[in-house]
């Protein structure tokens, strides 16, 4: 473990700082106004400290520093150095493996575009990923008759008798047998470059230059050849959809998370028209919403020849005026990041977080088959546990007691069959009576889940196993609970407690199973806590009018006008109550009855 008194010599300077395991591994590198104070505020009390950090401090055995001129410059270095080393508990940028990209190999003397499944080093650029196969070959199918680059499928320009039947159809300028100006060859990969970032409007401008010099010079076959381009574009640009009515370039960037494993989406807005997306996972074990996006941003906007003036981001990031004044740098004129709240760039921020929503349920549906035949096995479960029912409750002083009942169907959240209830018979603080009534409740109703998942310690499972016992069913589900970890204890985990079992389960923390099962449990926790808050602010937004029949929000409204306060109302006859305005006199007499019949609290 680390010294604190590494940090001593450590000067009050930006900079970059490496932790190093005692092997010389590199743990995890950051960048900081200040190293010392950066550095020092990891040795405070290990209950301060997020797990994260307290693991690196535990983990790492020495600290190194390297020292820039200012806080941006150790931006950068820190981007490269993360890039060459990739520590564990840095947040690494995964292209999504599983989507094909677009290839346009700029090494080669005559570039071409490929298909391909993974992004290399190789200098060459790579435009995607796309959605699947097929979108990425319309791709290809729409750029071959407006930009003939060459089709053959060698990595250099092969040499022919003869061009193929590509230059016979204007899809290709044949540089294997004819010779090929490579300045306009390069205008061509210029043009593809521009169509392919989407930045329609600059290659319309450019390609207009390139007809109108053409037309001058009395070249008309050539201007005409371009006019065709230039409507072949605008007709692409047609079918797009129009999302910013400022004609802005944007990235718009939605981010969303599901245990270890976060999505990312870009939205790529060029000239106000969305022209693709990309889409990005990564492993986000420890990290909040806002570290993730500015790492993901420092990742990958570092190579890029492209930044557009204006980027949306679905949450704020702490460093948005130093990530900003980067980007400016590279970009060359300024960019701006935001993290709006509302208005139609919220709305566009939240279409990119719908998307990175489901591109994570679609990959985290090929994964949960085989977690849920491991959890089968490790929590010595009867049957494969496709259904999943977490339950919890929630209270204060045993005032307004309320459970929910969260459902996971093949591991995933069934929103559908999320449930709330009330407590009804219990009184007092009693969570073991509460959690006996609600699986009372729920079993009688619906066929009952594979596996219950009780959120709580071994005295919560007991409960809950004697509960089903003695409704004795002749198939009953498998119970588990959970407890959460000790407060204070980074090391602690989160502890399951088994049927037949004296001491908890404990699994290693990235063990699939245990993050469905704490998924699960605070998925239960979150909607227990929401139910109840809800109960709580209407009770505390309620007056002694609601329980009358025939007075709504409306009439309330009136009869407080009329009478002034809830005394004077109680008093009042039939006849004066049929004077309010809206007030009938079956209202009248339901309102008469209520204050003059026991129910008034005030009598």
């Amino acid at each position: 473990m680390l010294n604190s008194d590494a940090i001593k010599n450590i000067p009050q300077e930006p900079g970059v700082y490496l932790f190093k395991d005692k092997s010389g591994k590199v743990l995890y590198i950051g960048k900081a106004k200040n190293l010392n104070k950066r550095i020092s505020s990891y040795f405070g009390k290990a209950r301060d400290l997020a797990y994260k950090l307290s693991i690196i401090t535990m983990n790492a055995h020495t600290v190194e520093h390297i020292i820039t001129t200012t806080e941006k410059e150790a931006l950068i270095l820190e981007g490269n150095l993360i890039k060459r080393y990739r520590p564990r508990y840095n947040v690494i940028l995964k292209d999504d493996a599983n989507y094909p990209l677009l290839k346009l190999d700029i090494n080669n003397r005559y570039p071409r575009l490929s298909i391909v499944r993974r992004m290399k080093n190789d200098g060459a650029l790579y435009f995607g990923p796309f959605t699947s196969a097929s979108a990425v070959r319309s791709t290809l199918r729409l750029i071959g008759p407006i930009f003939p680059l060459r089709k053959c499928r060698t990595r250099e320009t092969a040499k022919r008798s003869r061009p193929c039947l590509n230059y016979q159809l204007g899809r290709c300028l044949a540089p294997c047998c004819l010779e090929v100006s490579l300045d306009d060859y390069q205008e061509i990969v210029h043009h593809v470059k521009l169509f392919l970032e989407g930045r329609n409007r600059e290659l319309i401008s450019q390609l207009k230059e390139m007809m109108q010099k053409a037309a001058r010079e009395l070249n008309f076959e050539k201007a005409a050849r371009v006019r065709d381009k230039i409507r072949a574009v605008e007709k692409t640009v047609e079918r797009q959809t129009m999302v910013s009515t400022g004609g802005k370039d944007q990235d718009i960037i939605g981010l969303s998370c599901s245990g270890k494993k976060a999505g990312i989406v870009i939205l790529l807005v060029r000239s106000g028209y969305m022209v693709g997306t990309r889409n990005y996972s990564i492993h986000c074990e420890w990290e909040n919403s806002g570290e993730v996006l500015e790492a993901f941003l420092k990742q990958y906007y570092r190579d890029k020849g492209f930044v557009p003036p204006e980027i949306i981001l679905s949450d704020a990031i702490d460093d948005k005026r130093l990530i900003s004044e980067w980007l400016t740098g590279m970009a060359g004129k300024r960019v701006s990041i935001s993290a709006p709240s509302r208005g139609d760039k919220r709305k566009l921020v939240n279409m990119a977080v719908v998307n990175a929503e489901n591109m994570l349920l679609e990959r985290q549906k090929g994964d949960q088959s085989a977690i849920l035949e491991e959890a089968r096995s490790i929590l010595h479960l009867r049957r494969r546990p496709g259904l999943i029912e977490g339950m919890d409750i929630s209270n204060l002083r045993g005032d307004l007691a309320v459970a929910s009942l969260v459902t996971f169907a093949r591991g995933l959240p069934q929103k559908s069959d999320y449930r709330n209830y009330r407590i009804r018979d219990v009184e007092g603080i009693d969570d073991y009576a509460m959690i006996a009534e609600v699986i009372k409740r729920r079993l009688k109703k619906g066929k009952p889940p594979d596996l219950f998942v009780i959120d709580g310690g071994r005295g919560h499972l007991s409960v809950a196993l004697k509960t089903m016992e003695d409704l004795g069913l002749e198939d009953p589900p498998d119970v588990i609970s959970i407890a959460k970890a000790d407060q204070g204890k980074p090391r602690d985990i989160d502890k399951i407690y088994l049927p037949d079992r004296k001491n908890p389960l404990i699994l290693s923390r990235n063990n699939p199973v245990l993050s469905l099962l704490m998924r699960l449990r605070d998925e239960t926790h979150r909607r227990a806590i929401s139910y109840y808050r809800k109960r709580r602010g209407k009770r505390l937004t309620g007056s002694e009018l609601d329980g009358i029949p025939g007075v709504g929000p409306k009439r309330k409204v009136e009869l407080l006008r009329y009478f002034g306060d809830i005394k004077s109302l109680a008093k009042a006859g039939i006849g004066e109550l049929n004077e309010v305005p809206g007030i009938n006199r079956t209202v009248a007499r339901n309102i008469f009855d209520y204050f003059h019949r026991g129910s008034f609290k005030g009598n």
